[in-house]
């Protein structure tokens, strides 16, 4: 097993390797003692996993009661964070007790984001089954619920205390899942890591997945490291999420984060060419690699759904917007884009 270690306000492991579910109870154990939990998952990872780990916790003498929803991005809902706090106070859930996110990232949000505000902070503990939740939403502290108006409007920064991701639970992704993660891993190699990038472009991710998912995570704790609260470098983590959320938004969650954000990337990259922040083209550079993982490229919205969308996203301040484009190959910078100039990005973008 590997482990990659975090040190931001608060130290947490990050364990990757396969084949650990049926021992988590003793793993937790060794940084939390026995105490009630509160295991939250939604019902497609529950029916797959549920059981193996709460039996693994039982005989590690935690007390387990369950927070089971239904499955989907429309979970992140005001509605359900409000069931799963009186969830929590019905089953006298205290601040020395332990949440645990079994699942992908909305599952992750959701938990992170409940525990950071259910009597004001209750640790909790990240246990990823997607690639994308492995790979990124799982570390570094983001957690959120959407809005009407957008993704992630209503969050905190909260980090678990620790990671816990079994890449046996990757076999069993229907395929396009396991696809649309690899968006996220595609993005780790664009924005500073060229050397991956490049071993992107001649390996298969499936087949090197550990290796993958230790390398996202890797360059995700450097930056979080130097900027837990996006302040600056953390922004580039962002690349292709602006117009990604947007599209999101446009298709009412039909068009998942990870292919949305795969299209974002290409149109703030061809964009960024076409209007002179890049020098470069470096889409010829990303198309292959995201067809190469059957991730989509192009969206049905026209600039101006995609524009009026993108205004409310939390990379705007005042007249501006902070958009994540490729400065050289493998890397990427933050540019301020004045909001007036945005529908025109997007349109160069898209063509």
């Amino acid at each position: 097993m590997e482990i990659v270690k975090v040190s931001a306000s608060k130290e947490y492991n990050v364990h990757i390797g396969t084949g650990f579910l049926d021992t988590i109870g003793e793993k937790i154990c060794e940084i939390k003692k026995p105490c009630r939990v509160v295991l939250v998952s939604d019902d497609t990872v529950y029916s797959l996993y549920g059981a193996r780990v709460k039996a693994s916790l039982e005989n590690a003498e935690y007390k387990v009661c369950e927070f089971v929803f239904p499955h989907g991005e429309d979970a992140k809902s005001l509605e359900n964070f409000g069931k799963m706090q009186e969830f929590c106070a019905e089953n006298s859930i205290t601040r020395t007790d332990l949440f645990i996110a079994l699942g992908g990232g909305v599952t992750g949000d959701l938990t992170g984001f409940v525990a950071s505000t259910y009597l004001r902070g209750v640790d909790f503990v990240q246990i990823p089954t997607t690639v994308l939740s492995m790979v990124d939403s799982s570390v570094g502290g983001k957690t959120a619920i959407n809005l009407n108006a957008g993704k992630n409007l209503c969050g905190a920064f909260y980090q678990p205390i620790a990671v816990y991701a079994d890449c046996e639970t990757l076999k069993t992704l229907p395929d396009e899942t396991f696809n649309e993660g690899c968006a996220e891993i595609i993005k780790y190699g664009m924005i500073l890591d060229s050397e991956f990038l490049t071993y992107l472009s001649k390996n298969s991710i499936r087949d090197n997945i550990e290796y993958a998912v230790k390398r996202c995570v890797e360059i995700k704790r450097d930056v979080v490291e130097h900027d837990e609260f996006e302040k600056g470098e953390r922004k580039l983590l962002n690349f292709g999420h602006t117009i990604g959320h947007a599209i999101e938004k446009c298709s009412n969650l039909t068009i998942s984060h990870g292919n949305a954000v795969a299209i974002g990337m290409v149109i703030a990259t061809k964009g960024a060419y076409e209007i002179g922040m890049s020098d470069e083209d470096y889409s010829d550079v990303l198309l292959p690699i995201l067809k190469a993982n059957n991730l989509p490229t192009t969206c049905e919205f026209s600039a101006e759904d995609l524009y009026k969308v993108s205004l409310s996203d939390k990379k705007r301040s005042l007249d501006t917007m902070a958009l994540i484009v490729p400065e050289e190959y493998g890397l990427c910078k933050i540019m301020k884009l004045p909001v007036e100039d945005l529908l025109n990005f997007i349109e160069k973008g898209m063509n």
